[in-house]
């Protein structure tokens, strides 16, 4: 069993776990590096990438962070399902933040350069489409394959089954690898958390639960998930409610409780309305995926701004380490209409037929994408491919001198 660190000695460990996710692929090492992404777009030679309309964007929006998501009245919708870096801002980021993710799959799944190319169309295309009055259809037989698995698995998915994926299906969950002990100070403050009205209505507003029922924490551990959030205070809160019919029998749900602090993402000028972090990433979500966002809900916790949703069993993540041609095109085409609806909800007539405008300019004889884009997209591959070999020396290095220091 992996030992569990006390509460003092949580961030060494975090950051050691969080360099090894990064240095697994480059497609990993580009999930857990949205502030050099940023970092980039602050730099001079970004000023070629248009001013999109403002609106709230993901902010770190890369493959892992679209999937099925959970609704309230059972079924499942493809959504952004992390919202930690949405601000209100410029659809271009997002737009070109997954076009870098869906190029460094392509390479991970060693794919030619040309497919790149033909996945940034395809990204563009369905975007496009999005803005032009193209439903994204939820259809299973719809979806590209490598979705459509995960979401077949997501529609046949159970509580149960979720509750013995996540903490092995006991009522208490299991310190180990993944999960780490609270100090009394937590465990108390999440105790009154879990208890509190707001939480109550979030969990009992399923339809087969008990409106009425009164919740009560069965258990709670420091969660360790994530990559780039690795390292900010998470909680697995296990409570129990009451379910509807003649039985009224008790059930199990597992809350995610998780830090937010200031996003990477930077703001549209004069829009910041100055809330807590939680509040932004609840008010963003609420936004850009409904169906999770309603789910949602802020509060401070010990002095942390956090957010809070009941897991359900149709959330799951899509994963496309390796993946062919074939398949990241359709994928990409899907993603970009699943992101173009998200901005496309928030605006106006005037304004989506300004930013449709904008996309279709600067095309080339050889590139049906924006040539911003693209140009844009081959600087950031080429930087973060650099800044993985580096971080990947410097990890062998420091894991050599670590067993070294041991031998």
């Amino acid at each position: 069993m992996t030992k569990c660190p006390p509460p003092a000695h949580r961030s060494a460990m975090l950051a050691a776990r969080r360099e090894l996710k990064m240095a697994r692929s480059a497609h990993a090492f580009v999930r857990g590096s949205t502030e050099r992404f940023y970092e980039w777009l602050a730099s001079p030679q970004t000023t070629t990438i248009p001013a999109g309309p403002p609106v709230w964007v993901c902010g770190d929006c890369h493959i892992g962070n679209l999937g099925p998501i959970g609704h309230t009245e059972g079924h499942a919708v493809v959504e952004m399902r992390d919202l930690d870096q949405t601000v209100i801002g410029n659809p271009a980021h997002d737009l070109l933040r997954l076009a870098l993710s869906l190029a460094m799959s392509a390479r991970s799944s060693d794919l030619p350069g040309v497919t790149t190319a033909r996945v940034t169309e395809d990204l563009v295309a369905g975007y496009e489409h999005a803005f032009e009055g193209e439903e994204v259809s939820e259809a299973i037989e719809d979806l590209p394959p490598p979705i459509r698995i995960v979401m077949k698995r997501a529609v046949k998915r159970t509580s149960k089954r979720l509750l013995d994926e996540r903490i092995g299906g006991d009522r208490k969950i299991p310190l180990g690898k993944q999960f780490w002990p609270l100090s009394k100070q937590e465990l108390v403050a999440v105790r009154s958390l879990a208890e509190q009205e707001p939480i109550r209505k979030l969990i009992t507003r399923l339809e087969d639960r008990d409106a009425e029922s009164p919740v009560s924490l069965v258990d709670a551990a420091f969660w360790v998930k994530g990559c780039s959030s690795l390292g900010l205070w998470r909680v697995a809160a296990l409570v129990e409610f009451h379910t509807t019919g003649k039985k009224h029998r008790p059930a199990l749900a597992l809350l995610d409780i998780k830090q937010a602090i200031e996003a990477n993402a930077p703001w549209a000028p004069d829009v910041n309305p100055g809330v807590a972090p939680g509040v932004r990433v609840v008010m963003g979500a609420r936004h850009l995926a409904p169906a999770l966002g309603s789910r949602m809900l802020a509060a401070s916790l010990l002095e942390r701004s956090v957010f809070i949703r009941e897991l359900l069993p149709q959330d799951l993540k899509v994963e496309l380490d390796r993946i062919d041609a074939t398949d990241a095109r359709k994928v990409a085409y899907y993603l970009g209409k699943v992101v173009g609806r998200a901005h496309r909800r928030q605006l106006d007539l005037t304004a989506t037929r300004a930013w449709l405008a904008e996309l279709t300019k600067h095309r080339t004889k050889t590139l049906d994408a924006p040539s911003w884009l693209w140009r844009a997209l081959v600087e950031l591959v080429g930087l973060h491919e650099h800044a993985y070999l580096e971080h990947c020396r410097r990890y062998a290095l420091a894991s050599g001198s670590a067993a070294a220091a041991h031998g």
